[in-house]
């Protein structure tokens, strides 16, 4: 006979991959067209590099202060899927903006749908994924996702890869048609939602009230690692400055895509055994390695002056994020009031969206004053301090909780 405690954790893992799938499909939609946005922008709607660059900030601000009250929404009125299903609907409608986007101001509207649309999907999603499963297996709840999400965001780099090389043999491309084609895998995404079930909560007043009257309920600890994720993120700056170095030591601007292929593979192949890991040995033992091994790869890149050392390093950046990405959310999952489960999940990634303009200005400065090594000197202390403020005032939770479904 079927033990009723498997068959939910099996239900649940059900659940999860469904989610997971919608992530995967979303993500080999969207990594199809945007390494392709800033080529378009320049070459067909004569935009300037630095326009292109006011486009992405003004797109990734407004995600980024949106989070955390998407995450609020669906604590308040307990439809996460609903607005999970919203967000993911937006990245479908980017692509028929793109495809009728005429100028820059159109592409600019339509990254602003995109980024919404990721803003307003992200906490909603993350509390069904840790709403599916029992603390126990959380963390590999957290990998599982984070794996699928990773292998559709490689897939897609795979394909832009095949077509950047046509456009570099100079054969006629067609932007528009690669628009719409990417339309496929988004609405098969969304099509994933029918599998999901969302576990319902009696919403209580607490809920009904804006989280900071109910700021005292947040864990120490919760708020310590709230410093921390915006310490880290000013040193782990825009992926642009990885693709600046990498051309400083050789590479083309097609095999650029290869580096992050890699990276892709990599943390898609340990994003689910290091979720599960943490689930024996706790966060804390993951999390300062996480941050250890990002200080190393960016010490990589630093140092890097052959594309061998380059490729090593854009392996350990994808050892870096299996080891933290999906941890990091487990844990914030686990700590965070149940009633402000989602405004702390989206709170965390508004937090690190806050850090990423001032990581991204100060990465440019140190670039420009002092050459392309500092910016990852800079980063790769940023991330030490981390870890030292972690293990001296992160205390190591009990790796036995209470369950749930």
């Amino acid at each position: 006979m079927t033990n009723p405690n498997q068959r939910k954790k099996t239900s649940g893992l059900r659940n999860v991959f469904f989610l997971g799938l919608v992530s995967f499909f979303t993500d080999l939609s969207t990594e199809m067209v945007y390494p392709l946005i800033p080529i378009y922008l320049v070459s067909v709607l004569g935009a300037t590099p630095a326009l292109v660059g006011v486009i992405e900030g003004i797109a990734e601000s407004l995600a980024s202060l949106l989070k955390v009250f998407s995450g609020y929404v669906s604590d308040r009125f307990q439809k996460k899927k609903a607005l999970a299903f919203s967000g993911y609907a937006a990245g479908l409608l980017y692509k028929v903006a793109l495809i009728f986007a005429a100028s820059w101001v159109g592409i600019l509207g339509a990254r602003v749908v995109d980024r919404l649309g990721k803003g307003i999907r992200t906490a909603p999603r993350d509390v069904l994924v840790s709403d599916s499963i029992d603390h126990d297996n959380m963390g590999k709840a957290f990998g599982l996702h984070k794996m699928l999400d990773m292998v559709g965001a490689a897939l897609g780099i795979l394909i832009t890869f095949f077509l950047l090389k046509s456009l570099s043999t100079g054969e006629v491309f067609n932007f528009k048609w690669l628009f719409a084609v990417s339309m496929i895998p988004a609405i098969l995404g969304l099509l994933m939602f029918v599998f999901v079930r969302e576990r319902k909560h009696t919403t209580t007043q607490a809920t009904a009230e804006p989280f900071w009257h109910n700021i005292r309920k947040i864990d120490g600890q919760l708020k310590i690692y709230l410093l921390v994720v915006f310490l880290f993120t000013l040193g782990n700056s825009s992926n642009v400055f990885l693709i600046l170095k990498a051309k400083d030591v050789g590479f083309t601007t097609v095999n650029v895509v290869l580096l992050f292929f890699i990276f892709h593979v990599v943390a898609s192949a340990l994003a689910m055994p290091m979720g599960s890991l943490s689930d024996r040995i706790g966060r804390k033992k993951l999390l300062v390695p996480g941050y250890l091994a990002f200080s190393v790869c960016y010490l990589g890149f630093a140092l890097a002056q052959t594309p061998l050392v380059m490729v090593v390093a854009f392996m350990m950046y994808g050892v870096y994020t299996a080891m933290i990405a999906g941890v990091e959310r487990a844990y914030v999952a686990e700590i965070a009031p149940p009633e402000l489960k989602g405004t702390m999940l989206g709170l965390q990634s508004t937090v690190a969206g806050i850090a990423l303009l001032p990581a991204s200005i100060i990465a440019g400065f140190l670039w420009d004053a002092y050459g392309s090594a500092v910016p990852f000197f800079f980063g790769a202390s940023m991330s030490l301090i981390a870890a030292v403020i972690l293990v001296v005032f992160m205390r190591p939770r009990p790796l036995t909780l209470s369950s749930h479904p």
